[in-house]
């Protein structure tokens, strides 16, 4: 205790001095401001991490050495020194954000500054957190210094229910879930185990709190906003640094608000707001910016809807989204058994709200008494259709009408008070004689969701009605769904709670048309079984004839009777680790070591071919898909094998079939990558807009970098990408000219010039080659920060760390 409460006396002293004959706040030194920060990231990471008195509030209920008190006070002492450094009021967003900075006193510039921040916390999912763990091992660090927790919900396929779905889990999964058990207990993580939930409920459920930083390998992690917390998706490589007491480098967000009013009525809910901010914003129109909700409008909303809000934001690109500090928040602290939290973040409430007078880049403005249910699809989350349209829009275009599968679930959509809402409708149904018309399918959020709905009896509705009720898993919202009723290829609509809907996503059927909706209206639309049906006015017929209507759907915000936790499915980090032995067999097919990627060799690339000129869309779904491929996460080059096999051929509109330039056949992407390996010929890929949006997948970046890719070069990026390719050592261009993407045939040969001389903002000349010799330059930009050229120095961000480590000039 004792090396605790002078660690932190000593820093929160220094963060204390400053000039009380002055109304405004000056720090002494940036000497005393950094000699503190290096205290605080070392007893941070020390065992001493634990308070002091008996008013001390622990993180959560399973890391009770690990104080919250000193964060809020850290957080309170930063932002003020943020606020001066600024000189203007700032968002909540902003206050959380500059609140964790390691220089606060840094003057930002958002959307051009880098900033490093120092998070609170790590969360991993089990299909990014094989190779994120893999990655953290070959760094040689002992134990993660923030808390850090693994979640096992991606590796669960929906075929059979929630029994007969695990049990076949634990079997074909086994060595994974094994593996990242024994690095958990030895490196100091929580681990969930597979059926405990999905990562973001659990979260949201267990470690969320209001005015938090964290980071997650999964581009969903924004759901904690739902609870104030500044939360954002990163790709493995990020999280590995802050796992191993880095700070998390990032260009600093612009801020836009969505101001909303209001309330909800009938169908309305949660779903419909971020539809609408996806159809308004596009799936891009959120990049580079944190979405911040404000406005009357927010009382209508409960902690879990908010989060739902959060959630889908991912869609639009955004950082990261979240609410401010209210009274919904603090009743679901309580409810979730966490009221000492919550009188705590009670203690801060001003700091856990906009400042007065603060102004955002952008604000949306959205009437809640006058937004219409939506139902956002097929094929992208930002094609908006209202409710009392979509039979219309639907004819009009050509859709499926026939709705042959509903699914309620996901990380977006599962809390309570989702399935509360849902079961108010299926009970309307069952008391009429009417059950499901199309497949219906239910994840629940987590093992407590789960407990608590068959306690409350709403299981037993679930099942009578028609529904299956599935694993607390991901599901067919990432693919892992076994699906049997229609054959690939055949076109059929279905509707979804989910967040994310390109072709193939759900299912592999890139004939599948898939609509996200609010998970009343999925439910609604199955007992109807077509599009072609408002539930706002149109009947169901019952067996005896009789045609009724719905009512709108009634929900509880949080159950009455409490939640119950169910199944025990938590491992605690072991105490005595270096007992642990790490399970990966030199011989698995589905787990490897890894090796560090070549330096560079400090000259420019010359002469290389295009691996691939991909025409339009181009997701990490497209370069690194997931269903099937899922079991190779832990296995680099194995999954290798799924490089840009769905994305198109600029030159012959084919998916996985690429000339290859030293034998002029025409084959897989990935086995021409591996032939221009072996050939010694590095190479690029030309993309389109929006490259790489979707998932914060890292595989899209670690497969070209392992099979001999050098750079991408598109009209321009989504954030979580173009980050993760530069951890990975690859260089992410941008045309500076979006139209001279035109003027490159897929046959061509690209030399990158002037790497010696790469500076922030400096642009660099690409030197296209025809066929017939004709050589033309065009400029290309990079976002490239000085220590960013390192990572591409050193061959990747970790190679970096490594000897940085190695050199001393890092500490744990």
């Amino acid at each position: 205790m004792l090396s605790f409460n002078l660690g932190w006396t000593s820093i929160r002293s220094r963060l204390n001095k400053v000039d009380s004959s002055s109304s405004k706040l000056h720090y002494v030194g940036v000497v005393g401001w950094k000699k503190a920060i290096k205290e605080w990231k070392g007893w941070r990471a020390s065992a001493a991490f634990h308070g002091s008195s008996g008013d001390t509030v622990p993180l959560s209920r399973f890391e009770p050495n690990k104080p919250l008190n000193p964060i809020y006070e850290s957080l309170e002492k930063k932002v003020q020194i943020a606020r001066e450094a600024q000189g203007r009021p700032l968002t909540l967003a902003e206050k959380i954000l500059y609140g964790h900075l390691e220089d606060p006193s840094q003057k930002v510039v958002p959307g051009e500054s880098y900033i490093k921040v120092l998070p609170d916390r790590v969360a991993m999912q089990d299909a990014t957190a094989q190779m994120a763990t893999l990655q953290f091992i070959s760094a040689g660090l002992p134990r993660t210094a923030v808390p850090t927790t693994i979640h096992c919900d991606h590796l669960i396929t929906a075929e059979n229910g929630a029994s007969k779905d695990l049990e076949q889990a634990n079997i074909t999964n086994k060595e994974v879930f094994d593996f990242l058990s024994s690095a958990a207990r030895k490196f100091g993580m929580g681990f969930w185990k597979p059926g405990s939930g999905i990562i973001h409920q659990i979260v949201l459920e267990n470690y969320a709190f209001p005015g938090g930083l964290m980071i997650g390998t999964d581009s969903h992690t924004p759901n904690a906003g739902g609870l104030g917390m500044v939360a954002i998706g990163v790709g493995g490589a990020d999280a590995v640094d802050v796992m191993a007491g880095l700070p998390w480098e990032v260009k600093a967000p612009k801020i836009y608000g969505v101001h909303l009013t209001g309330k909800f009525h009938d169908w309305g809910s949660p779903k419909d707001v971020i539809c609408k901010v996806a159809e308004i914003l596009t799936v891009k129109g959120g990049t580079g910016a944190i979405i911040e909700y404000f406005g009357p409008g927010v009382e209508s909303l409960s902690c879990t809807g908010m989060a739902t809000i959060c959630n889908m934001g991912a869609e639009i690109g955004a950082t990261t989204s979240l609410f401010r500090y209210n009274e919904r928040m603090d009743r679901y602290l309580k409810a979730t058994g966490r009221e000492a939290i919550a009188n705590l973040a009670k203690k801060y409430s001003a700091l856990l709200q906009p400042d007065e007078g603060c102004k955002y880049h952008k604000v949306i403005e959205i009437d809640l008494d006058k937004l219409e249910p939506m139902i956002n699809g097929p094929f992208s989350p930002d094609l908006g259709h209202t409710v009392s349209k979509i039979r219309e829009d639907a004819k009009n275009a050509g859709y499926p009408m026939k709705l042959s599968a509903g699914l309620v679930g996901s990380c977006t959509n599962s809390s309570y008070e989702d399935l509360t809402r849902v079961a108010s409708i299926c009970k309307q149904a069952l008391d009429k004689g009417v059950k499901m018309k199309s497949i219906f399918t239910i994840n629940p959020g987590s093992e407590q969701i789960r407990a608590t709905i068959e306690r409350d009896g709403l299981l037993e509705i679930f099942e009578a009605v028609g529904a299956v009720v599935l694993a607390n898993a991901c599901g067919p919202c990432i693919g892992q769904w076994n699906r049997k009723d229609v054959k690939k290829g055949e076109p059929n609509s279905i509707f979804t709670s989910f967040n994310r809907n390109f072709a193939m996503r759900n299912d592999g059927n890139p004939k599948t048309h898939a609509f996200v909706t609010s998970p009343e209206l999925v439910t609604a639309f199955a007992l109807a079984g077509t599009l072609d049906f408002d539930p706002q006015k149109d009947t169901i017929k019952g067996p005896n004839g009789v045609e009724f209507k719905l009512e709108p759907p009634n929900g509880q915000e949080l159950p009455e009777k409490g939640f119950i936790s169910g199944r025990d499915t938590f491992q605690p980090p072991q105490d005595n680790p270096e007992n642990v032995e790490l399970k990966v067999s030199p011989t698995s097919e589905r787990l490897q070591l890894l090796e560090p990627f070549p330096a560079w060799n400090g000259k420019d690339f010359i002469d290389m071919p295009i691996l691939i000129k991909v025409k339009g869309k181009c997701t990490t779904d497209h370069i690194s898909m997931a269903g099937p491929w899922l079991k190779y996460r832990g296995h680099l080059d194995n999954i290798s094998n799924n490089m840009f096999i769905g994305a198109i051929n600029a030159e012959n509109g084919k998916a996985n079939y690429v000339k290859n330039q030293l034998t002029g056949q025409y084959g897989p992407v990935p086995d021409t990558a591996r032939a221009y390996k072996a050939a010694g010929l590095p190479w690029i890929v030309i993309g389109d807009e929006n490259y790489g949006e979707g998932s914060s997948r890292e595989h899209a970046a670690l497969e070209p970098r392992h099979l001999g890719g050098v750079a991408i070069l598109v009209r321009s990026f989504a954030r979580i990408h173009e980050t993760n390719l530069k951890k990975q050592g690859l260089l992410p261009l941008t045309f500076a000219d979006p139209a001279d993407y035109d003027r490159i045939s897929p046959d061509d040969r690209i030399s990158i010039l002037g790497l010696k001389d790469l500076k922030p903002g400096k642009p660099l000349t690409v030197r296209v080659k025809k066929q017939n010799g004709e050589t033309f330059d065009i400029q290309v930009n990079h976002s490239f920060s000085e220590e960013q050229f390192e990572w591409f120095k050193h061959g990747s961000a970790l190679n970096k760390i490594k000897e940085d480590l190695k050199a001393g000039r890092r500490q744990m």
